[in-house]
């Protein structure tokens, strides 16, 4: 691997502007794609489940209703001035002007917007303490052909009557193809990237480098991603992942090889030869630590899930052009610049490329945990262990209003109660029954006498009678455990009706199938958890040749993920600080993303960290035969490193804390805190603490097992022999 690494390192060096011209092409091609890219838009399909079978029966039966859904429409949410009611005339005026303005927008059919207050059909749309209603506003377009100049136009409207006093705000699926708006988070994280990278690297033109490189992969995956949805639906949400995953490991990745081709600049003056060595050593890293990372995403695809399987998928590509890019075009970079990549150095800052015998902080921070092991790691698992108490209260649901639409949601919420946002939809199928109709009423009747229910309609039959809807508005909100228990409670009324009446009950809506969206993804955790950890444990065995190292990653990725669970949970569930101003359930799908992120990420700093450590321990080049030593070398040489890709990895998951969207905030916060205790208190004092104890018998591997595994070669000593005899050799696996 590594040989072959050190020749693609020095042809893109030597054959820089071909390569640039290359990675060009795919970049036009790629932003070319996009440009004729569909609206993004939420699938929640879930082959196989009940709520999907019922989707499916009702598409059957009513096959207008499949078009309803796609319908573009929204609930315009008043509230009258404090004091006041609605009732009171010049709050009414307010009304009719509202409606008069939605009305008169292009699209909207008209003679459906009523006011509630005037309108007897509209008295179930005004509160009962009369300061609270709602208007539905339908358009007749779908909702993936609305378009950003009638969304303003929309909001315009709103905020002319509130303008004129009263309270409005809206939600609906008029906002649910609306492309998602990136780039302030993305630039933040660029930004802290840079400052950090110029004091790193003591240069400026040096700390530009792995963003230019990064710019390049970020933007052809988010691109290639954004022309993927011709092909497939896609959430925004796999987008904003896979820009999130990509910015770090991109960034990353070129920061280690940069960081190599210095050093390797300290024993040699061919540029060339140089950045050919730091993209066989430092780049066999980066591509066994993004296999380790892409392993993590693509084994989201054994959940079974649409929209998990493509978020996964999505991500995993973005990684993928990160590792590439980081080993071909980085290099090309780095003959283009020559000798003035570290040009415009910063002399008051320490250059990092200082001897292995140098007082650095990294060195007296190695010596002072393997001196003290035992204390380090009791004090990094009872640490790390009280931060993770919280997590014994974790809830899981699925509320995805968007930061935008959440204000109509809580108006609604305080108006009519928690369950109008979240209706379950019944379909109840008479084809072989005796009395359809007897059938249908008997079906309302039961679900009338059920818990937690607000309202039942009366059912709605389709046209040759064989089957009909009937809407259920539970009293409890779409994520609430009793809104869950409901659609249990429902299902379980199925044999009474099939034997006494003869109708089959299925239940569907969104709320619906979001709960067995949680269900599935409860059954898939630990399935997904032995593949991934199984993968991965292999690769690791074939990078550092030992069973305790990988066990040891393993371990401390345990102790990181459950203090990064027990944190999330404290701040956005249980509303510790007061950081979140409404604190509820963890999005069901979080968990499993936290996971498998957070074990990739676990894996590259094992992988960054421990190589170093094994390749002064395989070279002993140092003139100490200990493995202790080599343990506090290759901390010191790869510390400074690694605390710099992490510290631009927090930066980047943190800033998408900003973003309104609470999927984005919830994964940016739990990323940047696993990073928080996965590099700074797992590998920066638990690894060196048990690799130290553990001494020579960390590198211990069974010699049968030995034999049979390939030989990767990250120590590139394949590759010094290559270079030490002028002419190419065999390369490795």
């Amino acid at each position: 691997m590594a040989t072959f690494l050190f020749r693609i390192g020095r042809f893109a060096y030597r054959r820089k502007l071909l390569v640039i011209a290359l990675w060009l092409l795919v970049l036009f091609g790629a932003v070319a794609a996009a440009t004729t890219a569909k609206p993004f838009q939420s699938d929640f399909s879930l082959p196989g489940s009940p709520s999907q079978r019922a989707s499916d029966l009702m598409a059957e039966k009513f096959p207008q209703q499949g078009d309803m859904d796609e319908i573009a429409q929204a609930k315009v949410v008043i509230e009258a001035p404090r004091g006041t009611t609605l009732d009171q005339p010049e709050n009414v005026a307010r009304i009719d002007a509202l409606a008069d303005g939605l009305r008169q927008l292009p699209h909207v059919q008209g003679q459906a917007v009523v006011n509630p207050l005037t309108t007897p059909a509209g008295a179930l749309q005004v509160s009962k303490d009369r300061t609270i209603a709602y208007l539905d506003v339908v358009w007749d377009q779908k909702f993936v052909d609305i378009t950003g100049d009638q969304i303003t136009e929309f909001e315009d409207v709103l905020q002319r009557s509130r303008d004129a006093g009263l309270t409005a705000e809206a939600t609906g699926t008029l906002f649910n193809a609306q492309q998602p708006q990136s780039g302030t988070s993305e630039a933040i994280g660029f930004g802290v990237a840079l400052v950090v990278m110029v004091i790193a690297f003591a240069s400026v033109v040096a700390a530009t480098l792995p963003i230019i490189t990064a710019l390049f992969g970020v933007g052809i995956s988010v691109a290639l991603i954004t022309g993927a949805t011709n092909f497939v639906d896609m959430d925004s949400s796999a987008l904003l992942l896979a820009s999130m995953i990509g910015i770090a490991v991109a960034i990353d990745y070129s920061l280690f090889i940069v960081s190599r081709y210095r050093n390797e600049l300290r024993v040699t003056d061919d540029r060339s030869l140089a950045t050919g060595r730091a993209v066989g050593t430092a780049g066999s890293s980066v591509v066994f630590a993004g296999l380790t990372v892409v392993i993590a995403l693509v084994g989201l695809t054994v959940v079974r899930i649409p929209m998990i399987s493509i978020m996964g998928l999505t991500a995993a590509v973005s990684v993928v052009f990160a590792v590439l890019a980081a080993v071909t075009l980085l290099p090309a970079f780095l003959g283009l610049f020559g000798r003035r990549a570290f040009a415009l150095p910063i002399r008051r800052l320490r250059q990092g490329d200082e001897p292995d015998t140098a007082p650095t902080n990294g060195l007296r921070w190695a010596k002072l945990v393997a001196a003290h092991p035992v204390p380090a790691i009791i004090a990094v698992v009872v640490g790390l262990g009280v931060i993770a108490l919280p997590v014994t209260e974790l809830e899981l649901g699925m509320d995805l209003t968007t930061g935008d639409q959440k204000k109509a949601v809580e108006l609604l919420d305080r108006g009519f109660g928690e369950g109008l946002t979240g209706p379950l939809m019944v379909i109840a199928d008479a084809t072989d029954a005796p009395d359809p109709r007897a059938g249908f009423t008997a079906a309302a009747d039961a679900l009338r006498g059920l818990d937690d229910v607000q309202m039942v309609t009366p059912p709605q039959p389709n046209p040759d009678g064989s089957a009909a809807l009937i809407t259920v508005i539970p009293r409890s909100g779409p994520s609430s455990p009793q809104t869950q228990a409901l659609v249990d409670a429902i299902r379980d009324l199925q044999p009474e009706l099939a034997d006494r009446a003869g109708v089959d009950i299925g239940v569907t809506g969104q709320t619906a199938i979001l709960s067995d969206l949680s269900e599935s993804l409860t059954k898939a955790l630990v399935p997904y958890l032995a593949l991934v950890v199984g993968l991965a444990f292999l690769v690791l065995m074939l990078v550092f040749r030992s069973v305790l190292v990988p066990l040891t990653a393993t371990l401390g990725f345990v102790l990181s993920i459950g203090a990064t669970f027990g944190a999330t949970v404290a701040i956005f569930q249980l509303g510790w600080f007061g950081l979140v101003a409404d604190p509820g359930p963890i999005i069901s799908f979080l968990p499993i993303f936290l996971i498998g992120i957070v074990f990739g990420l676990a894996m590259d700093y094992q992988v960054f960290l421990v190589t170093r450590m094994r390749e002064k321990y395989v070279k002993r080049d140092d003139g100490d035969l200990t493995a202790r030593a080599a343990v506090i070398t290759g901390f010191q040489r790869s510390a400074r490193v690694v605390t710099s890709a992490a510290v631009i990895m927090i930066s980047v998951f943190a800033a998408f804390i900003l973003s309104p969207d609470n999927v984005a905030k919830s994964m940016g916060f739990a990323l940047a805190a696993a990073v928080v205790f996965d590099a700074f208190v797992v590998r920066m004092v638990f690894i060196p603490a048990v690799m130290s104890l553990l001494g020579q018998k960390a590198w211990y591997l069974p010699g049968w097992l030995d034999r049979i595994l390939p030989n990767v070669d990250v120590e590139g000593d394949s590759m010094r022999d290559t270079v030490a005899a002028g002419a190419p050799a065999k390369a490795s696996v």
